[in-house]
């Protein structure tokens, strides 16, 4: 039986577990789908050791940069984008071959796209890890000009502290990035001039749970257009199939 996984840590609200494992029993695939949390990513060796059944992996937080290391070669959008999600793994003989892709660029791109209106010529980016690379690279798809946020300001990021109503205004398209807000922290949300916001304003949050975020409720609220990251979700796990199975 051929086996799919699921690396990152922690791993408690995992979507692709319960999404897979629902398609394989669907469609009659014999096929199983199983979460590998790994406190580090100097585990995963053990893990495709271990389980020589294995034929792909989505990776997830904290782990989209870090893996790249321990790849054999890297779709073109995810050399550029500089962050995986989804590797395909072959065994060529004796040896095992890994590639990785990125497919939270296609879901995102293709979730966010019908929402993009001609006044929206430029984005704030929440956060700067490996799914923000991919947020990134589907906005500048898109032909938006974008801006980083970030608690310390690095990476060319501003601070939040630095994000002014007129920066709301100019940059009418937010995409929250981070953890920020997700359950079992429903009640947090990114500092932001909230009021500032209006029906020019597109707020799109990759967090799928809650299915409205704080951050996105706050918009709402005056008037904003906003989109949670379920949609981006399902077609990116869509996207991690076509890729396994090329």
């Amino acid at each position: 039986m051929d086996k799919y996984g699921l690396i990152g840590y922690p791993l408690e609200h995992s979507f692709s577990i319960s999404f897979f494992n629902e398609k394989f029993r669907n469609e009659g695939i014999n096929a199983v789908y199983e979460n590998y949390e790994l406190p580090t990513i100097d585990q995963l060796p053990e893990v495709l050791d271990t389980n020589p059944e294995l034929r792909g992996l989505n990776v997830t937080i904290p782990y989209k940069e870090k893996v790249i290391s321990f790849l054999d070669g890297l779709s073109p959008e995810a050399s550029e984008i500089g962050a995986v999600n989804v590797i395909k793994i072959e065994h060529k003989g004796k040896k095992t071959v890994l590639k990785g892709y990125n497919s939270d660029v296609i879901g995102f791109t293709r979730s966010i796209e019908p929402l993009i209106e001609p006044f929206h010529k430029k984005a704030l980016i929440l956060g700067t890890g490996g799914a923000s690379k991919a947020i990134e690279f589907g906005l500048h798809s898109l032909k938006l000009e974008t801006l980083k946020v970030s608690r310390s300001g690095k990476d060319g990021a501003i601070k939040y502290e630095d994000v002014s109503p007129e920066t709301i205004k100019e940059y009418n398209v937010i995409v929250n990035c981070t953890p920020c807000g997700m359950f079992p922290h429903a009640d947090e949300c990114p500092k932001l001039p909230y009021e500032a916001m209006d029906n020019h304003t597109l707020l799109y949050d990759l967090i799928y749970n809650p299915d409205e975020t704080l951050f996105l409720s706050k918009g709402k609220k005056y008037g904003a257009n906003v989109k949670n990251g379920l949609e981006m979700l399902l077609l990116q796990a869509f996207a991690s199939w076509e890729y396994w199975n090329k």
